[in-house]
């Protein structure tokens, strides 16, 4: 932690601010200082505070950096949580207050890549391993010389390979990739979205007039004639008693009669 926060503070400390040369112990005094003049309401010292580990926070953003996620937005991110770090932080306890920024950074940025980062909601605990992979791969590549296995990656993270392989899927979902955008074995053809089967509602009309033409068998003829005129023609009853010469009221008892026994036949 404190190799950590010398290099990334290297250079960048306000005016009489203990130069890098002196004792660690000497500059922790001075952060100490700004933190009590910071808690009082002094901006200028709160500023001064902000200078000095900004570089810790840029170096804490870089390292979760992924794919397709703007560097600086990261950086504004730790740079939101140097601001709670500076504003939490008890001048009077005895820990270095890198020792106490770091994890409040940490948590802020872990926090911007589980509610805003993703585009499909996965549970916490794999959003949170899938942001470890990428760095625990690379050190283990740069220690090994070759690219680490799933079975390697779960040892050092302390999970399990199949949990390992869960994240990795689960980080497919963290960005998502427009319907539009050209295939890569056809980039001047149509888009990814043209590969994509759609419903075809013509599978469950046929299957709707299979079963209705089934189950019209136990009708006779007139009652599938009125049936027709009633619902494909949208006769009223009336119409329908003319055309074919009975009464309204007949006409209604045969519909009535037709449904309860269409009903009955469906339901054997």
């Amino acid at each position: 932690m404190a190799q950590l926060d010398d290099r990334a503070n290297s250079g960048n400390a306000p005016r009489g601010y203990p130069a890098d040369s002196e004792s660690r112990a000497a500059r922790a005094r001075a952060d100490k200082a700004l933190l009590e003049r910071a808690h009082r309401g002094d901006q200028r010292a709160r500023s001064q505070l902000v200078d000095r580990f900004l570089p810790l926070a840029r170096q804490l953003a870089r390292r979760y950096q992924r794919g397709g996620e703007p560097l600086d937005d990261l950086v504004q991110v730790a740079s939101l949580g140097l601001l709670k770090a500076i504003d939490r932080f008890d001048p009077s306890r005895e820990t270095a207050f890198s020792s106490f920024a770091v994890p409040t950074i940490l948590g802020e940025l872990k926090r911007h890549f589980r509610d805003k980062g993703w585009s499909v909601r996965v549970p916490r605990d794999l959003q949170e391993l899938a942001v470890k992979l990428e760095p625990v791969g690379e050190e283990l590549a740069r220690e090994l010389g070759r690219a680490a296995t799933p079975a390697e990656i779960a040892e050092r993270t302390g999970t399990t390979v199949e949990q390992v392989l869960e994240a990795r899927e689960a980080a497919s979902a963290y960005r998502a990739v427009s319907l539009d955008r050209p295939r890569e074995d056809d980039e001047d053809g149509d888009g990814l979205g043209a590969s994509f089967g759609v419903e075809d509602t013509g599978f469950a009309n046929a299957e709707d007039s299979a079963t209705i033409e089934s189950l019209m068998r136990v009708l006779n003829e007139r009652e599938r004639e009125i049936l027709r005129l009633r619902f494909a023609e949208d006769l009223t009853q009336a119409e329908i008693g003319a055309r074919v010469g009975v009464s309204q009221m007949h006409v209604s008892r045969i519909i009535r009669q037709a449904i309860n026994r269409l009903r009955d036949a469906a339901e054997q």
